[in-house]
C-alpha cells in the first residue's frame, strides 16, 4: 500500500512540472494587436510628417517601435487590401481587385472583367490558422469581404466564418444599419463601441495568447464628429491647407485616442512584453477632401497617394524603439509575419506575402524586389481608370490599360520614388531601357497570378 501512494506521488511531482512548463510555454507565445485604420493617409498623423492633425498616441508609438516609409496597401480600396491581409494573397490572384460590390456601371471604353466579389470560405485565413494553434482570435469592426455588407446576405461570409472566435461586424453610419449612437456628437463611427469591446477582450484573454484585430470605420466618410472638436480645429494655424480639413482632424483625434485607450490597457495588464502591436490604413485618404501632400492622388489611386500607408510596429524590447525602415512592404506580408511570430511553420504553398520579422530585427534588410497592384476597374469616385503598376526598388511603373488596348499608344509613366515622392516627372522618355525591364517584368507576374483583364466594351457611350 505504501509503494503504491509513494508511486502515485512519484507520477503527481513529474506531470505537474510538466504541465507547468507547458502552459508557461503557451503563455509565452507571442499576442497581437492589429490596428488597422480607413482610409487614413499616409502623412495625417504626426510620426508622417503632419503639423495639423494631432496624432499623440500613434506618435508615442512611433516613437517606442519601428516606422515603414515605404509600407503598401495591395490596392487602393479597402475591400482588395483586406483580403491581402487575410489571406497573404494579391487582390489579383484572388480576383478580388475592387471594392465590394464596385462599380457596375458599363458604358465606359473597357468593360470591367467577372470580378469576385467576396472572400471565399475556401480560403485559409491567418485567423483560422492562429486558432487552430491555440489563439483567441476576435475582430471588432469593418469587414467589408461578405457578399453584401448587411445581414441577412452578409452572414454566411462574416469573420466568424473566417477564424474569429469574437466578432462585431460594424457598419457606416448611414441607411437601416445605423445604430442609435452613430450620431456625430456620440459615436458616429463606432470607434468607442470598437475600442469598449477590444479593451474587454483583452481583460478576458489575458492569460491566453490572442489576436485583436481592431478594424475601425474611421476616417471613412461620412465626415461627422463633434462640433467642439471640429471648431477647435477650424482655429488652428494650417487649417486653410489643401492637405488639412478640420473635420478629418477631428476624426483622426478620436482615432488616436482609441489607439491609445487599447495600448495603456495592455500596459496595465502587463502584456506589453508579450505582445506586438502593429498600426496602419487599408488604403490612401481621399484626396477630393484633403488633398495627400507630399504624395499624388489619394484614395482609388494607384499614384502613391492611394496606395502607400502609415505603418508601425511595437514590441517591447524585441523591437529598437524609434527606429525607420525604408523596406518595401506590403498588405500581403502580414499573414506569414503573424504565423512567423507565433511559431507556426506550417503555411500555405501559394500565397504572394513575405515574413517581414527579418526587417523587425535588421530595418535594412529588404523581403520584396518588386510590388505589383492591378485594378482592371474605373473608380467612380476618385477618377481612377484600369491600370497596372510595379515598384522596383526606388522605381515605379505604371500602365494604362484605356490607351494601350484601344488607341495603342503610349501608356506608361514611370517614377523615381526616391528623388521625386509626389510622382511629378514621367522618366519614360528618358529611361526606356528600365520601361521595358519593368514592363516585362509586370506582364510576367501578371500571367503568374492569373490576372483578370478588362476588355473593350462594345457598348461604350462614345467619347463627345
Amino acid at each position: 500500500m505504501k509503494n503504491i501512494k509513494f508511486i502515485r506521488l512519484l507520477i503527481l511531482l513529474l506531470v505537474i512540472p510538466a504541465y507547468s512548463c507547458k502552459t508557461n510555454q503557451e503563455d509565452q507565445r507571442v499576442n497581437f494587436v492589429f490596428i488597422l485604420a480607413d482610409d487614413l493617409g499616409y502623412a495625417q498623423s504626426g510620426c508622417y510628417g503632419s503639423e495639423y492633425y494631432t496624432t499623440p498616441n500613434i506618435d508615442k508609438l512611433a516613437r517606442e517601435g519601428m516606422r515603414f516609409i515605404n509600407a503598401y496597401a495591395a490596392c487602393p480600396v479597402c475591400s482588395p487590401t483586406r483580403a491581402s491581409i487575410m489571406t497573404g494573397k494579391y487582390p489579383a490572384r484572388l480576383h478580388i481587385t475592387d471594392f465590394i460590390a464596385g462599380n457596375n456601371r458599363d458604358d465606359y471604353p473597357l468593360s470591367q472583367p467577372d470580378w469576385q466579389k467576396f472572400l471565399p470560405l475556401e480560403e485559409v485565413t491567418f485567423a483560422e490558422l492562429l486558432k487552430q494553434n491555440g489563439y483567441k482570435t476576435a475582430l471588432f469592426g469593418k469587414w467589408h469581404l461578405s457578399k453584401e455588407k448587411t445581414p441577412p446576405e452578409s452572414l454566411p461570409f462574416n469573420p466568424d466564418k473566417q477564424g474569429f472566435d469574437e466578432t462585431f461586424v460594424t457598419y457606416k453610419p448611414s441607411g437601416n444599419m445605423a445604430q442609435p449612437w452613430q450620431q456625430p456628437e456620440i459615436d458616429g463611427h463606432n470607434v468607442d463601441t470598437i475600442t469598449r469591446l477590444a479593451t474587454e477582450f483583452l481583460e478576458k484573454n489575458q492569460t491566453k495568447p490572442f489576436f485583436l484585430f481592431v478594424s475601425h470605420n474611421s476616417i471613412h466618410d461620412p465626415l461627422m464628429e463633434k462640433q467642439e472638436t471640429i471648431e477647435r480645429y477650424k482655429k488652428l494655424k494650417g487649417a486653410d491647407k489643401q492637405e488639412n480639413h478640420a473635420v478629418i482632424a477631428a476624426m483622426i483625434e478620436r482615432l488616436d485616442k482609441s489607439c491609445g485607450t487599447i495600448v495603456n490597457k495592455v500596459n496595465e495588464l502587463g502584456l506589453e512584453e508579450n505582445t506586438v502591436i502593429i498600426f496602419f490604413s487599408d488604403n490612401g485618404g481621399r484626396d477630393l477632401y484633403a488633398k495627400q501632400t507630399p504624395l499624388r492622388a489619394g484614395k482609388g489611386w494607384i499614384y502613391d497617394g492611394g496606395i502607400r500607408e502609415p505603418l508601425i510596429v511595437k514590441w517591447k524590447d524585441k523591437i529598437q524603439a524609434g527606429t525607420l525602415s525604408e523596406s518595401l512592404i506590403s498588405s500581403i506580408d502580414f499573414y506569414p509575419t503573424f504565423l512567423d511570430l507565433a511559431g507556426i511553420n506550417k503555411k500555405p504553398q501559394n500565397i504572394d506575402g513575405k515574413s517581414f520579422l527579418p526587417v523587425l530585427n535588421n530595418p535594412r534588410i529588404e523581403i520584396h524586389d518588386n510590388l505589383f497592384w492591378h485594378y482592371p476597374h474605373y473608380h467612380s469616385g476618385s477618377g481612377m481608370m484600369p491600370a497596372s503598376a510595379v515598384r522596383s526598388g526606388k522605381y515605379k511603373l505604371i500602365e494604362w490599360h484605356e490607351p494601350l488596348l484601344i488607341e495603342n499608344k503610349n501608356a506608361w509613366e514611370l517614377f523615381d520614388l526616391e528623388n521625386d515622392i509626389g510622382e511629378k516627372q514621367n522618366l519614360c522618355d528618358s529611361l526606356p531601357e528600365k520601361v521595358l525591364e519593368l514592363k516585362l517584368v509586370l506582364t510576367t507576374w501578371r500571367s503568374e497570378v492569373n490576372a483578370q483583364m478588362p476588355q473593350i466594351n462594345k457598348n461604350a457611350t462614345p467619347k463627345k
